[in-house]
Protein backbone atom coordinates (compact mmCIF):
# COMPACT_ATOMS: atom_id res chain seq x y z
CA UNK A 1 0.00 0.00 0.00
CA UNK A 2 1.18 3.44 -0.83
CA UNK A 3 -0.12 6.63 0.72
CA UNK A 4 0.27 10.32 0.27
CA UNK A 5 -0.59 11.98 3.58
CA UNK A 6 -1.27 15.67 3.76
CA UNK A 7 -1.68 17.70 6.93
CA UNK A 8 -4.69 19.90 6.28
CA UNK A 9 -6.54 22.80 7.83
CA UNK A 10 -9.58 21.58 5.89
CA UNK A 11 -10.41 19.04 3.21
CA UNK A 12 -13.49 17.79 1.41
CA UNK A 13 -14.60 15.29 -1.22
CA UNK A 14 -17.36 16.01 -3.74
CA UNK A 15 -18.96 13.36 -5.96
CA UNK A 16 -21.41 14.41 -8.68
CA UNK A 17 -21.87 17.81 -7.07
CA UNK A 18 -22.56 16.41 -3.58
CA UNK A 19 -20.13 16.87 -0.69
CA UNK A 20 -19.64 13.37 0.78
CA UNK A 21 -16.82 14.13 3.23
CA UNK A 22 -15.49 17.20 4.99
CA UNK A 23 -13.01 17.77 7.81
CA UNK A 24 -11.19 20.58 9.56
CA UNK A 25 -7.74 20.04 11.14
CA UNK A 26 -6.40 16.60 10.35
CA UNK A 27 -5.07 14.36 7.62
CA UNK A 28 -6.07 13.72 4.03
CA UNK A 29 -4.85 10.21 3.16
CA UNK A 30 -4.68 9.15 -0.48
CA UNK A 31 -4.42 5.34 -0.54
CA UNK A 32 -3.27 3.11 -3.38
CA UNK A 33 -3.53 -0.69 -3.14
CA UNK A 34 -1.28 -3.12 -5.06
CA UNK A 35 -2.00 -6.73 -5.94
CA UNK A 36 0.23 -8.24 -3.23
CA UNK A 37 -0.99 -6.11 -0.30
CA UNK A 38 -2.23 -7.98 2.78
CA UNK A 39 -3.63 -7.33 6.23
CA UNK A 40 -0.04 -7.01 7.45
CA UNK A 41 0.27 -3.92 5.25
CA UNK A 42 -3.01 -2.59 6.65
CA UNK A 43 -1.91 -2.99 10.27
CA UNK A 44 1.54 -1.51 9.75
CA UNK A 45 0.34 1.44 7.67
CA UNK A 46 -2.59 2.23 9.94
CA UNK A 47 -0.32 2.32 12.97
CA UNK A 48 2.22 4.47 11.15
CA UNK A 49 -0.35 7.03 10.01
CA UNK A 50 -2.17 7.33 13.33
CA UNK A 51 1.09 7.87 15.23
CA UNK A 52 2.85 10.05 12.65
CA UNK A 53 4.01 13.17 14.48
CA UNK A 54 3.32 15.94 11.97
CA UNK A 55 1.33 18.41 14.11
CA UNK A 56 2.94 21.17 16.12
CA UNK A 57 3.28 21.13 19.89
CA UNK A 58 3.25 24.22 22.14
CA UNK A 59 6.72 25.12 20.79
CA UNK A 60 5.74 24.70 17.14
CA UNK A 61 7.74 21.47 16.82
CA UNK A 62 6.09 18.66 14.86
CA UNK A 63 5.69 16.41 17.86
CA UNK A 64 2.00 15.46 17.89
CA UNK A 65 -0.06 12.92 16.00
CA UNK A 66 -3.57 13.27 14.61
CA UNK A 67 -4.76 11.35 17.69
CA UNK A 68 -2.96 13.80 20.01
CA UNK A 69 -4.72 16.82 18.50
CA UNK A 70 -8.09 15.03 18.21
CA UNK A 71 -8.00 15.74 14.49
CA UNK A 72 -10.00 14.18 11.70
CA UNK A 73 -9.10 11.97 8.75
CA UNK A 74 -10.38 11.57 5.19
CA UNK A 75 -9.25 8.50 3.24
CA UNK A 76 -9.53 8.57 -0.56
CA UNK A 77 -8.75 5.63 -2.84
CA UNK A 78 -6.12 6.57 -5.41
CA UNK A 79 -4.91 3.83 -7.76
CA UNK A 80 -2.83 6.35 -9.71
CA UNK A 81 -0.29 6.38 -6.86
CA UNK A 82 1.07 3.19 -8.42
CA UNK A 83 1.62 4.71 -11.86
CA UNK A 84 4.73 3.59 -13.67
CA UNK A 85 6.20 6.23 -15.96
CA UNK A 86 9.41 4.45 -16.92
CA UNK A 87 8.37 3.87 -20.55
CA UNK A 88 6.74 6.48 -22.73
CA UNK A 89 4.45 9.26 -21.62
CA UNK A 90 1.32 7.33 -20.76
CA UNK A 91 1.37 6.02 -17.19
CA UNK A 92 0.89 2.29 -16.65
CA UNK A 93 -1.13 1.04 -13.70
CA UNK A 94 -0.21 -2.65 -13.89
CA UNK A 95 0.83 -2.79 -10.21
CA UNK A 96 -2.45 -1.31 -8.97
CA UNK A 97 -4.85 -3.94 -7.63
CA UNK A 98 -8.07 -4.56 -9.55
CA UNK A 99 -11.31 -3.70 -7.71
CA UNK A 100 -12.00 -7.31 -6.63
CA UNK A 101 -8.78 -7.20 -4.57
CA UNK A 102 -8.53 -3.47 -3.85
CA UNK A 103 -12.05 -2.80 -2.53
CA UNK A 104 -11.96 -5.35 0.32
CA UNK A 105 -8.48 -4.18 1.36
CA UNK A 106 -9.53 -0.52 1.14
CA UNK A 107 -12.57 -1.24 3.32
CA UNK A 108 -10.51 -3.26 5.83
CA UNK A 109 -7.99 -0.42 5.97
CA UNK A 110 -10.76 2.06 6.84
CA UNK A 111 -12.21 -0.30 9.47
CA UNK A 112 -8.78 -0.88 11.02
CA UNK A 113 -8.05 2.84 11.11
CA UNK A 114 -11.42 3.60 12.73
CA UNK A 115 -10.93 0.87 15.30
CA UNK A 116 -7.47 2.14 16.28
CA UNK A 117 -8.45 5.82 15.98
CA UNK A 118 -11.57 5.44 18.07
CA UNK A 119 -13.76 7.59 15.88
CA UNK A 120 -15.38 7.74 12.45
CA UNK A 121 -13.15 8.36 9.47
CA UNK A 122 -14.61 10.07 6.44
CA UNK A 123 -13.99 8.68 2.98
CA UNK A 124 -14.41 9.21 -0.68
CA UNK A 125 -16.02 6.49 -2.79
CA UNK A 126 -13.90 3.76 -4.35
CA UNK A 127 -13.81 4.13 -8.14
CA UNK A 128 -15.84 7.34 -8.24
CA UNK A 129 -14.85 10.50 -10.09
CA UNK A 130 -14.10 12.65 -7.07
CA UNK A 131 -13.23 16.29 -6.62
CA UNK A 132 -10.89 16.58 -3.66
CA UNK A 133 -10.29 20.00 -2.18
CA UNK A 134 -7.78 20.72 0.55
CA UNK A 135 -5.91 23.46 2.29
CA UNK A 136 -2.51 21.90 2.97
CA UNK A 137 -1.06 23.12 6.26
CA UNK A 138 2.67 23.79 6.16
CA UNK A 139 2.71 22.42 3.52
CA UNK A 140 3.26 19.01 5.06
CA UNK A 141 3.06 16.08 2.63
CA UNK A 142 4.42 12.65 3.49
CA UNK A 143 4.65 9.57 1.24
CA UNK A 144 4.62 6.17 2.93
CA UNK A 145 4.85 2.82 1.15
CA UNK A 146 4.24 -0.30 3.23
CA UNK A 147 6.68 -2.18 0.99
CA UNK A 148 9.51 0.13 2.13
CA UNK A 149 9.25 -0.36 5.88
CA UNK A 150 12.77 -1.56 6.51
Amino acid sequence: MKTVIQRVLKASVVIEGEKVASIADGLLVLLGVVINDTEVDIEWLSNKILNLRVFGDQNGVMNKSVKDIDGDIIIVSQFTLHASTKKGNRPSYIKAAKPDIAIPLYEKFIQHMESDFGKKIQTGEFGADMKVELLNDGPVTIIIDSKNKE
